[in-house]
Protein backbone atom coordinates (compact mmCIF):
# COMPACT_ATOMS: atom_id res chain seq x y z
CA UNK A 1 0.00 0.00 0.00
CA UNK A 2 2.90 2.44 1.03
CA UNK A 3 4.74 1.59 -1.80
CA UNK A 4 1.15 2.23 -4.54
CA UNK A 5 0.91 5.38 -2.73
CA UNK A 6 4.55 6.82 -3.15
CA UNK A 7 4.00 5.54 -7.01
CA UNK A 8 0.84 7.53 -7.33
CA UNK A 9 2.90 10.38 -5.99
CA UNK A 10 5.79 10.57 -7.79
CA UNK A 11 3.52 10.33 -10.99
CA UNK A 12 1.77 13.18 -9.15
CA UNK A 13 4.39 15.47 -8.63
CA UNK A 14 5.48 14.40 -12.49
CA UNK A 15 2.71 15.95 -14.13
CA UNK A 16 2.46 18.61 -11.81
CA UNK A 17 6.07 19.87 -13.14
CA UNK A 18 5.08 18.99 -17.06
CA UNK A 19 1.47 21.12 -16.83
CA UNK A 20 3.84 24.07 -14.69
CA UNK A 21 6.98 23.68 -17.58
CA UNK A 22 3.58 24.45 -19.78
CA UNK A 23 2.51 27.53 -17.31
CA UNK A 24 5.91 29.05 -17.41
CA UNK A 25 6.95 28.61 -21.17
CA UNK A 26 3.57 30.15 -22.45
CA UNK A 27 4.12 32.94 -19.51
CA UNK A 28 7.51 33.18 -20.73
CA UNK A 29 6.44 33.68 -24.60
CA UNK A 30 4.21 36.28 -23.95
CA UNK A 31 5.91 39.88 -23.61
CA UNK A 32 7.73 39.08 -27.38
CA UNK A 33 4.08 38.37 -28.58
CA UNK A 34 2.65 41.47 -26.82
CA UNK A 35 5.10 43.46 -28.92
CA UNK A 36 4.50 41.68 -32.72
CA UNK A 37 0.71 42.61 -31.45
CA UNK A 38 0.87 45.99 -31.35
CA UNK A 39 2.35 46.27 -34.54
CA UNK A 40 -0.76 45.38 -35.90
CA UNK A 41 -3.30 46.53 -33.23
CA UNK A 42 -4.12 48.98 -30.49
CA UNK A 43 -3.72 48.49 -27.14
CA UNK A 44 -7.41 48.28 -26.79
CA UNK A 45 -7.70 46.07 -29.81
CA UNK A 46 -5.14 43.66 -28.74
CA UNK A 47 -7.30 43.48 -25.28
CA UNK A 48 -10.39 43.28 -26.69
CA UNK A 49 -9.38 40.10 -29.19
CA UNK A 50 -7.43 38.50 -25.95
CA UNK A 51 -10.23 39.38 -23.92
CA UNK A 52 -12.91 36.95 -25.99
CA UNK A 53 -9.98 34.57 -26.92
CA UNK A 54 -9.74 34.04 -22.98
CA UNK A 55 -13.79 33.92 -22.70
CA UNK A 56 -14.08 30.97 -24.80
CA UNK A 57 -10.90 29.04 -23.03
CA UNK A 58 -12.98 29.76 -19.95
CA UNK A 59 -16.42 28.44 -20.94
CA UNK A 60 -14.48 25.55 -22.86
CA UNK A 61 -13.00 24.66 -19.44
CA UNK A 62 -16.61 24.93 -18.09
CA UNK A 63 -17.83 22.54 -20.04
CA UNK A 64 -15.42 20.32 -19.97
CA UNK A 65 -15.16 20.48 -15.62
CA UNK A 66 -19.51 20.46 -16.18
CA UNK A 67 -19.66 23.01 -13.87
CA UNK A 68 -21.72 25.35 -15.12
CA UNK A 69 -24.81 24.42 -12.94
CA UNK A 70 -22.77 26.45 -10.31
CA UNK A 71 -23.33 29.77 -12.21
CA UNK A 72 -27.16 29.69 -11.71
CA UNK A 73 -26.12 28.77 -7.67
CA UNK A 74 -24.06 32.54 -7.58
CA UNK A 75 -25.80 34.75 -5.21
CA UNK A 76 -26.47 38.33 -6.85
CA UNK A 77 -23.94 39.79 -4.59
CA UNK A 78 -21.63 37.41 -6.30
CA UNK A 79 -22.39 38.62 -9.42
CA UNK A 80 -21.91 42.09 -8.58
CA UNK A 81 -18.66 41.56 -6.85
CA UNK A 82 -17.48 39.80 -10.23
CA UNK A 83 -19.40 42.86 -12.16
CA UNK A 84 -16.67 45.08 -10.23
CA UNK A 85 -13.86 42.71 -10.26
CA UNK A 86 -14.11 42.60 -14.32
CA UNK A 87 -13.01 46.55 -14.19
CA UNK A 88 -10.06 45.51 -12.61
CA UNK A 89 -9.08 42.82 -14.67
CA UNK A 90 -8.70 42.22 -17.69
CA UNK A 91 -9.91 45.65 -18.48
CA UNK A 92 -7.62 48.35 -16.55
CA UNK A 93 -4.83 45.69 -15.94
CA UNK A 94 -4.38 44.97 -19.26
CA UNK A 95 -4.83 48.57 -20.68
CA UNK A 96 -2.14 50.02 -18.58
CA UNK A 97 0.31 46.91 -19.05
CA UNK A 98 -0.38 46.87 -23.00
CA UNK A 99 -0.15 50.63 -23.28
CA UNK A 100 2.82 49.97 -20.88
CA UNK A 101 4.48 47.92 -24.05
CA UNK A 102 3.66 50.01 -26.27
CA UNK A 103 5.32 52.85 -24.92
CA UNK A 104 8.53 50.44 -23.49
CA UNK A 105 11.16 48.08 -24.47
CA UNK A 106 9.85 44.54 -23.59
CA UNK A 107 12.85 44.11 -21.63
CA UNK A 108 12.18 47.17 -19.25
CA UNK A 109 8.38 46.52 -18.91
CA UNK A 110 8.46 42.98 -18.05
CA UNK A 111 10.87 42.93 -15.31
CA UNK A 112 8.86 46.14 -13.96
CA UNK A 113 5.23 44.91 -13.93
CA UNK A 114 7.01 41.60 -12.70
CA UNK A 115 7.86 43.34 -9.24
CA UNK A 116 3.92 43.26 -8.07
CA UNK A 117 4.70 40.82 -4.85
CA UNK A 118 6.65 43.90 -3.53
CA UNK A 119 3.55 46.20 -4.24
CA UNK A 120 1.32 43.35 -2.71
CA UNK A 121 3.35 43.67 0.97
CA UNK A 122 2.84 47.20 0.98
CA UNK A 123 -0.87 47.34 0.17
CA UNK A 124 -1.74 44.25 2.81
CA UNK A 125 0.04 46.46 4.84
CA UNK A 126 -2.00 49.23 4.31
CA UNK A 127 -5.48 47.48 4.15
CA UNK A 128 -5.45 44.20 5.34
CA UNK A 129 -3.42 45.23 8.81
CA UNK A 130 -0.92 42.54 7.72
CA UNK A 131 2.49 44.39 9.24
CA UNK A 132 5.70 44.28 7.11
CA UNK A 133 8.37 41.38 8.98
CA UNK A 134 11.34 44.20 9.34
CA UNK A 135 13.43 41.51 7.40
CA UNK A 136 10.81 41.99 4.43
CA UNK A 137 12.23 45.36 3.80
CA UNK A 138 15.53 43.59 2.98
CA UNK A 139 13.79 42.11 -0.08
CA UNK A 140 12.10 44.79 -0.66
CA UNK A 141 14.95 47.53 -1.25
CA UNK A 142 16.96 44.73 -3.38
CA UNK A 143 13.84 44.06 -5.73
CA UNK A 144 13.09 47.88 -5.90
CA UNK A 145 16.62 48.32 -6.55
CA UNK A 146 16.43 46.32 -9.21
CA UNK A 147 13.51 48.08 -10.52
CA UNK A 148 15.09 51.52 -10.44
CA UNK A 149 18.39 50.08 -12.37
CA UNK A 150 16.06 49.21 -15.23
CA UNK A 151 14.33 52.18 -15.14
CA UNK A 152 17.79 54.68 -15.37
CA UNK A 153 20.37 51.98 -16.23
CA UNK A 154 18.75 50.47 -19.42
CA UNK A 155 17.74 53.45 -21.22
CA UNK A 156 21.19 55.19 -20.51
CA UNK A 157 23.49 51.70 -21.14
CA UNK A 158 21.41 50.75 -24.30
CA UNK A 159 20.31 54.31 -26.11
CA UNK A 160 17.05 53.25 -25.73
CA UNK A 161 13.77 55.85 -25.40
CA UNK A 162 12.59 54.97 -21.93
CA UNK A 163 9.63 57.15 -21.76
CA UNK A 164 8.82 58.33 -18.02
CA UNK A 165 5.05 57.92 -18.64
CA UNK A 166 5.99 54.38 -20.01
CA UNK A 167 7.59 53.20 -16.51
CA UNK A 168 4.91 55.05 -14.67
CA UNK A 169 1.87 53.14 -16.31
CA UNK A 170 4.66 49.44 -16.04
CA UNK A 171 4.89 50.48 -12.18
CA UNK A 172 0.82 51.05 -11.94
CA UNK A 173 0.15 47.75 -13.83
CA UNK A 174 2.40 46.10 -11.08
CA UNK A 175 -0.22 48.07 -8.81
CA UNK A 176 -3.47 47.13 -10.43
CA UNK A 177 -2.33 43.34 -10.42
CA UNK A 178 -1.54 43.36 -6.79
CA UNK A 179 -4.93 44.93 -5.83
CA UNK A 180 -6.39 42.30 -8.44
CA UNK A 181 -4.54 39.34 -6.49
CA UNK A 182 -5.32 40.67 -2.97
CA UNK A 183 -9.07 41.03 -3.10
CA UNK A 184 -9.68 38.06 -5.55
CA UNK A 185 -7.69 35.79 -2.58
CA UNK A 186 -9.58 37.46 -0.35
CA UNK A 187 -12.92 35.97 -1.79
CA UNK A 188 -11.65 32.78 -3.48
CA UNK A 189 -12.87 30.17 -1.02
CA UNK A 190 -16.47 31.33 -1.75
CA UNK A 191 -16.13 30.87 -5.55
CA UNK A 192 -14.79 28.20 -7.49
CA UNK A 193 -11.39 29.34 -9.38
CA UNK A 194 -12.82 28.12 -12.95
CA UNK A 195 -16.05 30.11 -12.40
CA UNK A 196 -14.08 33.25 -10.71
CA UNK A 197 -11.97 33.56 -13.91
CA UNK A 198 -14.99 33.07 -16.50
CA UNK A 199 -17.08 35.74 -14.58
CA UNK A 200 -14.54 38.19 -14.32
CA UNK A 201 -13.68 37.73 -17.96
CA UNK A 202 -17.36 37.65 -18.76
CA UNK A 203 -17.83 41.36 -17.31
CA UNK A 204 -14.61 42.31 -18.82
CA UNK A 205 -14.85 41.53 -22.47
CA UNK A 206 -18.41 42.92 -22.44
CA UNK A 207 -17.23 46.17 -21.00
CA UNK A 208 -14.59 46.00 -23.93
CA UNK A 209 -17.27 45.02 -26.56
CA UNK A 210 -18.70 48.33 -25.06
CA UNK A 211 -16.07 50.53 -25.50
CA UNK A 212 -15.25 49.14 -28.88
CA UNK A 213 -19.14 50.58 -30.32
CA UNK A 214 -18.28 53.87 -28.71
CA UNK A 215 -14.08 54.67 -29.44
CA UNK A 216 -13.94 52.31 -32.65
CA UNK A 217 -11.78 49.39 -33.55
CA UNK A 218 -10.38 48.34 -37.01
CA UNK A 219 -9.73 44.65 -36.94
CA UNK A 220 -8.93 44.15 -40.59
CA UNK A 221 -5.32 42.12 -40.38
CA UNK A 222 -5.01 38.62 -40.30
CA UNK A 223 -1.62 38.25 -38.43
CA UNK A 224 -3.13 41.14 -35.59
CA UNK A 225 -6.27 38.88 -34.86
CA UNK A 226 -4.12 36.23 -34.76
CA UNK A 227 -1.20 37.71 -32.16
CA UNK A 228 -4.61 38.97 -30.42
CA UNK A 229 -5.72 35.64 -29.76
CA UNK A 230 -2.04 33.69 -29.03
CA UNK A 231 -2.14 36.65 -26.23
CA UNK A 232 -5.71 35.93 -24.66
CA UNK A 233 -4.45 32.10 -24.88
CA UNK A 234 -1.15 32.00 -24.09
CA UNK A 235 -0.96 35.23 -20.72
CA UNK A 236 -4.67 34.76 -19.86
CA UNK A 237 -5.95 31.95 -20.37
CA UNK A 238 -3.93 28.36 -21.25
CA UNK A 239 -1.08 28.99 -18.28
CA UNK A 240 -3.81 29.67 -15.58
CA UNK A 241 -5.39 26.02 -16.41
CA UNK A 242 -2.24 24.27 -16.55
CA UNK A 243 -0.74 26.19 -13.25
CA UNK A 244 -3.75 25.57 -11.61
CA UNK A 245 -3.61 21.76 -12.56
CA UNK A 246 -0.14 21.92 -10.75
CA UNK A 247 -0.80 23.19 -7.91
CA UNK A 248 -3.61 20.19 -7.16
CA UNK A 249 -1.15 17.45 -8.74
CA UNK A 250 2.01 18.39 -6.25
CA UNK A 251 3.06 17.81 -2.87
CA UNK A 252 5.76 20.39 -3.16
CA UNK A 253 3.64 23.69 -4.10
CA UNK A 254 6.88 25.39 -3.17
CA UNK A 255 8.88 23.88 -5.78
CA UNK A 256 5.96 24.55 -8.52
CA UNK A 257 5.93 28.06 -7.36
CA UNK A 258 9.87 28.02 -7.69
CA UNK A 259 9.85 27.62 -11.39
CA UNK A 260 8.00 30.79 -12.17
CA UNK A 261 10.94 32.31 -11.44
CA UNK A 262 12.46 30.84 -14.22
CA UNK A 263 9.87 32.89 -16.66
CA UNK A 264 10.89 36.38 -16.60
CA UNK A 265 14.61 34.67 -17.87
CA UNK A 266 12.92 33.08 -20.18
CA UNK A 267 11.25 35.66 -22.38
CA UNK A 268 14.55 37.64 -22.09
CA UNK A 269 15.68 35.18 -24.37
CA UNK A 270 12.83 35.15 -26.15
CA UNK A 271 12.68 39.01 -26.45
CA UNK A 272 16.59 39.13 -27.76
CA UNK A 273 15.88 35.98 -30.21
CA UNK A 274 12.47 37.17 -31.59
CA UNK A 275 12.03 40.59 -31.29
CA UNK A 276 15.90 41.11 -31.70
CA UNK A 277 16.16 43.62 -28.92
CA UNK A 278 19.62 43.66 -27.28
CA UNK A 279 19.30 42.86 -23.94
CA UNK A 280 21.83 45.56 -22.08
CA UNK A 281 23.95 44.29 -18.72
CA UNK A 282 21.78 46.87 -16.45
CA UNK A 283 18.63 45.01 -17.49
CA UNK A 284 20.08 41.27 -16.40
CA UNK A 285 21.31 42.72 -13.19
CA UNK A 286 18.20 44.75 -12.56
CA UNK A 287 15.84 41.58 -13.11
CA UNK A 288 18.11 39.57 -11.05
CA UNK A 289 17.85 41.86 -8.11
CA UNK A 290 13.78 41.70 -8.68
CA UNK A 291 13.81 37.82 -8.28
CA UNK A 292 16.21 37.83 -5.24
CA UNK A 293 13.92 40.19 -3.21
CA UNK A 294 11.13 38.24 -4.16
CA UNK A 295 12.42 34.98 -3.11
CA UNK A 296 14.44 36.35 -0.11
CA UNK A 297 10.83 37.56 1.28
CA UNK A 298 9.27 34.12 0.32
CA UNK A 299 11.59 31.85 1.63
CA UNK A 300 13.81 33.06 3.59
CA UNK A 301 11.83 35.11 5.76
CA UNK A 302 9.91 33.49 8.52
CA UNK A 303 6.24 34.31 8.26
Amino acid sequence: MLARATYVNSRNNTRAIIYACIAVLSWSTVATAFKIALTHLTHFEMLLIASCTSLIIFALLLTFQRKWKLLSALPARQWGYFALLGLLNPVAYYLVLFKAYDLLPAQVAQPINYAWPIVLLILLALFAHQPIPPKKYIGMFISLGGVVLISVGTGQSGGMDIPVHGLLLAALSALLWAMYWMINNKSKDRTDGSVALFMSFLFGTAYLLVGAMIVGVHLNTLPGILSGMYVGGFEMGIPFIFFSLAMRKTTNPALVNQLCYLSPFLSLFFIAIILGEQIVFTTYIGLILIVLGIMFNQYLVKK
